[in-house]
């Protein structure tokens, strides 16, 4: 079982409580410390946006397929394409929530680097921690930027990707597939444009990863 999801049912259990430090120090207890935490978090983060790039392209082949649609049951296509807002929808959702994690356990880890500063005895040994935590809070805050930025996309393409499902649910002819030609353009920039966003996302949560697994 990966880290993640063992903490994830941790944290249940010691939220239920009132209690998210309760929950560090039991799984500092177990061997994860907070770095280890932001890490494991940060994959999974990584992993839901690559999902969510994956449901995004799979949503414009299915409106481009109805728009260009050349007979059959219209009805089945309409549900098909209903199916992938549904879908898409809901990886936005887990989007959200695990950029969400990513920030919680970076919180906690920042601000726990930044007390213990005062714990050195040795001045060298504090000014190369500062330091490392300064590099540290840099390379988080360029990834965390671009998830955030990634993720602000979602919602104003879900928004006109189900304002062309909601039409085509009461204009199920020839003539409305018509009109939607020219929407056809304009969602693919959109979505292209989203897809572009995450591919940044991802390369960034990348080369936080690796950074953070050299130091």
């Amino acid at each position: 079982m990966k880290v993640f999801h063992f903490c994830m049912l941790l944290l249940t259990v010691t939220t239920l409580g009132g209690c998210r430090s309760t929950y560090y120090g039991t799984m500092e207890k177990l061997g994860h410390h907070k770095r280890d935490l932001l890490i494991d978090r940060v994959q999974d983060a990584r992993d839901t946006q690559q999902d969510a790039k994956e449901q995004f392209q799979s949503a414009l082949e299915e409106f481009s397929a109805v728009v260009n649609f050349q007979g059959g049951q219209l009805e089945t296509t309409y549900k098909k394409l209903k199916a992938e807002l549904e879908r898409s929808e809901s990886k936005a959702k887990t989007v959200r929530k695990h950029i969400d994690d990513v920030e919680r356990v970076a919180e906690a880890l920042f601000k726990e680097w930044q007390s213990e500063l005062d714990q050195y005895k040795n001045d060298q040994l504090r000014a190369l921690s500062k330091q490392k935590l300064g590099k540290t809070r840099q390379r988080y805050a360029r990834m965390i930027a671009a998830m955030q930025s990634a993720e602000m996309k979602i919602g104003p393409v879900l928004d006109a990707f189900g304002d062309q499902v909601l039409f085509l649910k009461h204009n199920l002819n020839a003539q409305a597939l018509a009109s939607l030609h020219s929407e056809l353009v304009t969602v693919e920039t959109d979505i292209t444009g989203l897809i572009r966003e995450m591919e940044a996302s991802i390369a960034e949560a990348n080369a936080f990863i690796n950074a953070m697994d050299q130091d």
